[in-house]
Order: structure tokens, then sequence, then C-alpha cells
């Protein structure tokens, strides 16, 4: 199995500096992980820095909340995309969910789906830990479908990240033919390995280099 190609190695701090940034890109190549994951305004540097590798360019869309409206999300994507991303990792509306408005929840992961349309791969973040499990339900459902390509656990960014009871839940939903990213918390090659068992085909860690090298970050993400 390859590990280093589950991997979204990411950075999404607010203070991430272009040192940091420069670096996570650097540890991409060496390790060839899947994408790199950063916040829209890196997507250019590391789109032009990639350029000609095997490692993408994945960011973020309505993160961390989840609460812009669909039209702002859907220029985000187009946006990340005229920019260089080729994977987009967007929020839900969390409260839309949880309020019971399943139609703008929809209609918000659609209007990203459809601007990412044969350009990049959407991942919907359902940020499992302010959900109950039929919520969670739910979420994976509209995610499925609205034609996502992915369904995550976290931001990162929340009260917690993923649990492997999460991800085996999400798996069971969506079935085999849609990804389930976990992230948040995976900080180790033992947590990996635990999600992947679950069902996680894809893994959201800042500790990639960590995992690779068998040992154990303190990374919040």
């Amino acid at each position: 199995m390859n590990l280093a190609g589950m991997i979204d190695h990411t950075l999404l701090r607010a203070d991430a500096t272009r040192t940091e940034i420069d670096k996570l890109i650097e540890e991409a190549k060496k390790y060839v992980f899947a994408s790199v994951c950063v916040n829209p305004t890196w997507v250019k540097t590391a789109a032009e820095q990639l350029a000609g590798t095997d490692v993408k360019v994945c960011t973020v869309i309505g993160f961390p909340l989840g609460a812009s409206t669909p039209a702002v999300k859907a220029y985000e994507v187009q946006d990340a995309i005229a920019n260089g991303a080729g994977e987009v990792d967007m929020v839900i509306n969390i409260g839309a969910l949880k309020s019971g408005n399943l139609a703008l929840v929809e209609q918000d992961i659609k209007a990203v789906v459809d601007a990412a349309a044969g350009k990049a791969l959407v991942k919907v973040i359902i940020e499992t830990c302010l959900l109950t499990d039929e919520e969670k339900v739910t979420a994976c459902e509209l995610s499925v479908k609205a034609g996502a390509d992915f369904v995550k656990t976290s931001t990162g960014f929340s009260t917690s990240g993923a649990t492997p009871a999460d991800v085996a839940l999400m798996r069971k939903t969506v079935g085999p033919d849609i990804g389930v990213k976990a992230s948040g918390g995976v900080r180790s090659l033992e947590d990996m390995q635990q999600m992947i068992e679950a069902g996680a085909t894809r893994i959201g860690a800042s500790s990639g280099v960590k995992i690779m090298e068998g040992g154990q970050s303190n990374a919040a993400y």
C-alpha cells in the first residue's frame, strides 16, 4: 500500500508563513504525497512549485465554518482552479443541516460540485464532531446525491477531529465508490492505519513526514 499517496500534506494555520509553505511543498515532493492542502492564498505558489510533479494542489472552500453562501463557495472554487488547484475541500452549511434545511445543504454542495466539474475533485467536510450520527448519515447522503467525489470528517479547527467510528459510519453510508477522507488528529502511522482499516481512502494531516518516518506528532490537524 502506498501510504504517501494517500496523504494530503496539510498546512491551514492562519499564521502560516511563506517559509513554512515552501517547506511543506518540498516535503510533499520528497515523499510524493497525494497533495498539499493549503489555504486559497497559497494555491498559486503551490501550483507553480509543484508543476511537473505528481503532487496535486488541494485547497479549502468556505473554511472553516461553512457558513458562506453557495454563490460565494462556487466563486472560491473557480478562483482556486484558475490559480492551479486540482482538489477542493468544502465545508458544508452545518447550521442549515442542524436546522433541517436539507435543500440548502444540497444546493450548497451542488454549487461547488458544478463549479469544479471536470476540473477538480470535490471533498465535502461534514464536521463530524458537531453532528449526531443521524446528521452524519444525512450529510453523507446529500454529498453523494450532489455528486461529490469524497466525504471528509473534519476541518481540524473545531472541537475534535476524525475517529475510526465516524470513518466507518461514513464508509457504510456512501458505499464503496466514494472516497472517505479522515482528517483532524491523525498524527501517527498507527492513527493512519486505524483510519484506513475503518474505510478511509485519503488522510489529511500536517504530520505526513512524521507518519512516513513512523513517528508521532503533536500537531493539532
